[in-house]
């Protein structure tokens, strides 16, 4: 994240000097994307370091959900530059567009764009090999960064080759409302870790292997699956079920068997299960604790 700070200052100081000699809307809106970058790389790295923070009294599940607020804050100010973009490309085009020295400015949104292409592909590996939201968010923005000088490049090319200097601010328009798409992205996967949405992905692995328990007869059934991820630590809840001459040690074991196997499903992740153990015939006699039907993940030869 220090890296990626870094290159942020030298980002926005070339993008700034591309502007203010070529006066190019195209390149003043790849400069405002850099500037809420910079501030979004700031939180980013604040996020990483309070998320590594071990679990309190006041957090017991530890404080890896500010990585979503990071997110959201990182979304949020994308969607700002978004519309300031806009808003600065369309006075341009209602005014007249004046650009100059375009060649210059060319030479230092390339050089800056190919900069900008390694950092955010290194930050991406990064973020999915440690499953950090916050790497991950962070990388996109910078290929975002990336894919929008590279449309600088063309457009500027263009106008550059046509003298058509009217392309300078819709192209800043076009820029603008991909920025747009991103900050949508950003700010629905927040949502959806700050809502613990579900990775189906995720639920048909542990769904499968809890079934193949069933099968083996290591189990019963089960019910009650529920599962949420923050980072890189899972938390599982399940109800297990055991024929009713097993005795708690026995349960427990078997329990702790297929716990064992849960581990294996996530090798690089820190995994914390909590299964409630209950006879085969329990599950009717308390049905009134249990969600919705609909929200109930039922195994092979679960009881309902």
């Amino acid at each position: 994240m220090v890296a990626s700070l870094l290159v942020s200052f030298l980002m926005l100081g070339g993008k700034l000097s591309a502007y203010f000699i070529t006066g190019s809307a195209a390149i003043f809106s790849d400069a405002i994307e850099s500037v809420i970058h910079l501030a979004a790389t700031g939180f980013a790295g604040y996020s990483l370091w309070y998320s590594a923070q071990p679990a309190d009294e006041q957090h017991p599940y530890g404080h890896g959900k500010i990585a979503y607020f990071s997110s959201g804050f990182e979304g949020g100010l994308i969607m700002i530059a978004a519309f300031t973009i806009l808003y600065a490309a369309i006075e341009d085009l209602i005014r007249g567009p004046e650009v100059h020295s375009l060649s210059i400015g060319l030479l230092i949104t390339a050089g800056l764009a190919v900069i900008n292409l390694g950092l955010g592909l290194w930050l991406v590996q990064t973020g999915k090999k440690h499953n950090s939201i916050v790497l991950i968010a962070n990388g996109h923005h910078v290929l975002t960064d990336m894919w929008t000088s590279v449309g600088v490049l063309f457009g500027l090319a263009l106008v550059w080759l046509t003298d058509l200097v009217w392309l300078d601010p819709v192209l800043a328009i076009i820029v603008a409302l991909n920025i747009l798409w991103t900050a949508g992205s950003l700010l629905r996967r927040s949502i959806d870790g700050l809502m613990e949405a579900a990775d189906p992905e995720e639920t048909a692995r542990i769904v499968t292997l809890l079934e193949n328990a069933v099968k083996d007869e290591v189990i019963c059934g089960f019910h009650q699956l529920r599962h949420r991820r923050v980072n890189d630590q899972v938390w599982i809840e399940y109800h297990l079920l055991f024929p009713e001459d097993d005795s708690i040690q026995i349960a427990h074991d078997k329990s702790h068997n297929v716990e064992d196997a849960i581990h294996a499903l996530f090798p690089s992740d820190t995994v914390i299960v909590t299964a409630h153990l209950e006879p085969e015939e329990h599950a009717e006699a308390h049905t009134d604790r249990h969600p919705e039907p609909s929200l109930d993940v039922l195994g092979t030869g679960a009881k309902q």
